[in-house]
């Protein structure tokens, strides 16, 4: 990479023998980093990391320092110089691309004024900063890219209290994601305070201790009702029951049943709890579901068939190939969504399933019968240009009252009315549709009239 020159009128950054110290200060800052990136688990590992902020920050700091041009020089070239300082440096210094190749965000902030929020500027953000920040303006203001009062708060006390601190705050976005942001001082060059921000993900881990508090909360209330009818048949088959034939089978048939939804239930928070540990991370395969609707209606035919209820569906004669994907959690989302539609279709009734490829993701929100409510429960974050394939599933059944809507994807929340009898289900149905089509990039919507049924439309990216 070659930097472009500056107007003769104006020197370069650094110059001549200048570049010996920066060179140095940069290199060390290198190999701290390459220690700190073992993430050492004992305490050495915060020692280090610390001395990794001090080096890195003292060759830009330096940098800094010298990019001041005598008096004489145009405004033009000066505010030229600054702008390129980070390419300056790249150029001069290849060491800092180490930086580029870090996974964790790090900015290099300056400051001028305590009492002016504007004057907190981006000195330098490496590649994984400039990506989460989608900033490339060198000099831009820290609120551009970082809005959190208590990042701020921190970068503020390093900047202007020599304090090194720390805080954790949530972003906001379809993927929420949780951030421990560091911020450690780097001195005062011409004036101006210096300070580091290093940025670590620590959404997975936050993700498993919430999937764990959760587990454990849903499953032992869950569990309590099913545990209790056993408790009870038991003892009654171990009572008066236990020489009356008629009762002994029809409590045996009732425990049957009570087992087979705690199974269900098990099997439905594992899964739910393996999808949310991966849901940050997209998915790296490709799926044709036009062809993945074909196989789940190949395997709900009998159940179909044992309901009198058939299936009406919709396909592209093109193939309708979505990405990124993965094939068994789409065929888990249609799956349920057909099985869904499947308990509340009386017999005699039809289920639709319509694909539609090419949409964009608003004519994908807008899509709804006339005179039905409509809630879109997932959007995604989205490119201007992105294309989705759409899956439309409606069903023939009672429908459901527009207050129940924003509440569908919650955990074990059922419909008042159809809690019980056959259609009863665990609840965690239409909230593993929702986690998986946000690990997909993807969005759902529900609409429904009472008396008229109700359709799910979930839309995936589509490939490119």
């Amino acid at each position: 990479m070659t930097a472009s020159p500056l107007p003769a009128s104006a020197p370069r950054l650094v110059t001549g023998a200048a570049w010996t110290p920066l060179v140095v200060s940069l290199a060390a800052g290198v190999l701290l980093a390459m220690l700190a990136m073992a993430r050492m688990a004992d305490a050495r590992a915060a020692g280090v990391g610390a001395l990794v902020m001090l080096a890195v920050g003292g060759g830009l700091s330096l940098a800094l320092r010298r990019r001041r041009p005598p008096i004489g020089v145009e405004p033009g070239a000066v505010a030229t110089a600054r702008r390129d300082l980070r390419f300056e440096i790249a150029a001069i210094a290849p060491y800092v691309s180490v930086l580029d190749a870090l996974e964790d965000p790090v900015l290099v902030v300056s400051g001028e004024e305590p009492d002016d929020l504007a004057s907190r500027r981006l000195v330098y953000a490496n590649a994984a900063a400039s990506e989460l920040f989608r900033t490339t303006r060198e000099a831009a203001p820290l609120v551009t890219a970082v809005r959190d009062p208590r990042v701020l708060e921190v970068v503020d006390e390093a900047l202007f209290g020599n304090i090194a601190s720390e805080t954790v705050y949530e972003a906001g976005g379809a993927q929420d994601r949780a951030w421990r942001a560091k911020a450690r001082p780097l001195g005062a060059r011409d004036g101006r305070p210096l300070a580091l921000l290093v940025l670590r993900d620590e959404t997975e881990l936050r993700r498993s201790e919430r999937t764990r508090a959760d587990f454990l909360a849903n499953a032992s209330h869950e569990l309590r009702t099913p545990l209790a009818s056993l408790s009870g048949f038991i003892e009654t088959l171990r009572g008066h029951a236990r020489d009356d034939p008629a009762a002994r089978d029809r409590f045996l048939g009732i425990m049957h049943d009570q087992a087979g939804r705690m199974a269900r239930l098990i099997e439905d928070l594992m899964s739910l709890s393996r999808i949310e540990l991966n849901e940050h991370i997209p998915p790296q395969g490709r799926a044709d579901l036009r062809l993945t609707v074909k196989d789940v209606l190949d395997a709900l035919g009998p159940l179909a068939a044992e309901k009198c209820v058939r299936f009406d569906a919709r396909l592209p004669e093109q193939p309708a190939v979505i990405q990124p994907a993965d094939r068994d959690q789409v065929l888990q989302v249609i799956q349920n969504l057909a099985e869904n539609a499947l308990k509340y279709t009386p017999k005699g009734s039809q289920v639709t399933l319509e694909v539609t490829p090419g949409v964009t993701a608003d004519e994908a929100m807008a899509q709804r019968s006339p005179g039905a409510a409509h809630l879109s429960l997932l959007t995604p974050d989205r490119a201007v240009d992105q294309r989705y394939v759409l899956l439309r599933v409606a069903d023939s059944g009672p429908g459901m009252a527009r207050e129940h809507l924003p509440r569908l994807t919650e955990r074990f929340y059922r419909v008042e009315g159809q809690r019980g009898g056959e259609r009863a289900g665990t609840g965690l149905g239409l909230a593993i549709v929702k986690h998986i089509m946000n690990r997909h990039r993807g969005g759902l919507t529900v609409e429904s009239a009472e008396g008229e049924g109700a359709a799910f439309c979930v839309y995936f990216p589509m490939a490119s």
